[in-house]
């Protein structure tokens, strides 16, 4: 079938979680591939197009670096280093708070923002193309399946004493 043969599997999958989430991870690789060379030809990569959206829907108050950390679809390590990329060619600006210098709050530029609505209308098409494949009802049933997954995984917040 589809994802064994392209894999070229020898044995069958473990377990119906194991073909899912393999299927789900070469989705998504396969889905995000034709994006690539649109993002490159910006001049950024693909997180840093996160970081950039972020900070985007963020606003001109902007966000401290763990605030765009705990927003990535991919969480990166090394936020400091991704951030200082960003400053270093124009797109996000930061600045140091006065009354907390622990706190460093990030904003997008002109620049930044530039970029983000030149890589806005030619992915939403892109994405949309691939998507209508499926049609509206298939994609929100997916959208609900993958929810419900992402639900059911979470850990369990702890108790309150």
């Amino acid at each position: 079938m589809g994802l064994a043969k392209d894999i070229h599997l020898k044995k069958p999958f473990a377990n119906h979680g194991v073909h899912a989430l393999v299927l789900l991870a070469r989705s998504v690789a396969e889905l995000l591939e034709p994006a690539l060379p649109l993002i490159k030809a910006a001049g950024i990569s693909p997180v840093h197009h996160n970081v950039l959206r972020i900070l985007r829907g963020a606003g001109p108050g902007g966000l401290p670096a763990g605030g765009i950390g705990d927003r990535m679809i991919a969480r990166d390590p090394d936020m400091t280093r991704l951030i200082d990329r960003l400053v270093k060619a124009g797109l996000v600006d930061r600045q140091r708070s006065e009354t907390d210098r622990r706190v460093v709050t990030c904003r997008i530029t002109r620049k930044g923002l530039a970029v983000c609505e030149q890589l806005e209308h030619p992915l939403n098409a892109l994405h949309a193309s691939q998507f209508a494949k499926l049609g509206e009802r298939k994609t929100k049933q997916l959208i609900q399946l993958l929810e419900e997954l992402r639900q059911a995984n979470r850990p369990e917040p702890p108790e309150k004493p």
